[in-house]
């Protein structure tokens, strides 16, 4: 069974989505351990409420950098983990963490990317007019929401929105294709070639516009 870590500063409410996926059946996997910067972080009250075990380490406790990324990854492979997840984790990874797990580091942005990278994706897409947004779900490498893309899905963009209502639109989609992201990968579904991400299976799997599959847990 593939063991899952997760790293969140905030509310954690994509980490929620995979509790109940897995809870559900949806996924075939185990959450380990949650691992965030922020003391107070919502996620943490959420782990304690599912027996996962939370490990809160600040950056500012350690000499540099590479330091914190590599206690994050011994803890991660002390529990055995298999694939990282970051759920709103609001810091770049670095490299001491992305060399010990190349390829089984999953981000969920709130674009379509390579569209609208960084901060405030959402406000980004309003700002510039675009008519559709959406939610991507990618491999985590040293650039800025630069990794390579797995699954997609897109939401119309309206001439009124804000940046509020759009990320509540797009926060449905997210809820819905991280936890399938991470069912691929825990069908041994995945594999990456270059900044491809092939999916065996059905072409439909990696652009859901209106997603194929039913999550049982939403």
């Amino acid at each position: 069974m593939l063991t899952l870590g997760v790293l969140a500063s905030g509310r954690g409410s994509n980490f929620q989505s995979i509790i109940d996926s897995i809870e559900s059946g949806f996924i075939r996997a185990k959450i380990s351990v949650l691992i965030t910067d922020n003391p107070n972080a919502y996620a943490i009250e959420r782990a304690g409420k599912h027996n996962i075990e939370p490990i809160v380490l600040k950056p500012k406790d350690f000499p540099d950098k590479n330091a914190y990324y590599f206690r994050i990854a011994e803890e991660l492979e002390k529990r055995g983990v298999g694939l990282v997840i970051l759920a709103g984790f609001m810091r770049v990874v670095g490299k001491a963490l992305i060399n010990k797990y190349r390829n089984r580091i999953m981000n969920i942005h709130p674009a379509l990317l390579p569209s609208f990278p960084g901060l405030h994706g959402q406000k980004q897409a309003v700002d510039y007019g675009t008519q559709i947004s959406g939610c991507t779900v990618h491999f985590v490498d040293e650039g800025m929401d630069t990794g390579p893309i797995i699954i997609q899905a897109a939401v119309p963009a309206y001439h009124d929105d804000t940046e509020e209502t759009l990320s509540e639109r797009i926060l449905k989609q997210e809820h819905r294709i991280f936890p399938y992201a991470i069912k691929l990968y825990s069908e041994g579904r995945l594999s990456v070639d270059g900044r491809k991400v092939i999916i065996k299976g059905s072409r439909e799997d990696s652009v859901l516009i209106n997603p194929p599959y039913s999550n049982p847990s939403h």
